[in-house]
């Protein structure tokens, strides 16, 4: 150990307790606000092109959702399709098929709005991931 000028015991690779918690408390702060990161949310690769639900599936007013590709496709009005994610922005619960145009989530009480995915009751605030789709003969298909 050295002495510091103030006469306190410092170990001999120069940084003391309050210097480690210090760099420990910045790289924490670091990784959480990364894990925040905004920008516009993308179709994941591997579902563009994809057929994710047949219109016959997908009632007016309604819809369904497709839990192992996590997405949410709705019918605000006769043919007229939406698709979003089935994760919700408040604790990442899974929603259910949405009635009456509105998406709910069970864990919490979010809703949704079927037509565009913007929050519409809390807790969540954010909108839903949006996933642009396109009708192909009986199919929906992620553009």
């Amino acid at each position: 150990m050295t002495v510091t000028e103030r006469g306190g015991a410092m170990p001999e690779n120069g940084f003391g307790r309050r210097e480690v918690l210090g760099a420990a408390g910045i790289s924490v702060c670091g990784l959480a606000l990364a894990g925040c990161g905004g920008g516009e949310t993308k179709a994941q690769p591997s579902l563009k092109g994809r057929v994710i639900a047949k219109t016959a599936d997908v009632p007016v007013g309604g819809g369904t959702v497709i839990e192992d590709l996590q997405v949410v496709v709705t019918q605000p009005t006769q043919g007229v399709y939406k698709a979003f994610s089935s994760v919700c922005t408040h604790k990442g619960c899974a929603v259910s098929a949405p009635k009456e145009n509105v998406i709910r989530c069970a864990c919490h009480g979010s809703e949704f709005s079927a037509d565009s995915g913007k929050a519409t009751k809390g807790p969540a605030t954010a909108p839903l991931a949006s996933y642009k789709v396109k009708v192909e003969g009986d199919g929906i298909v992620v553009a």
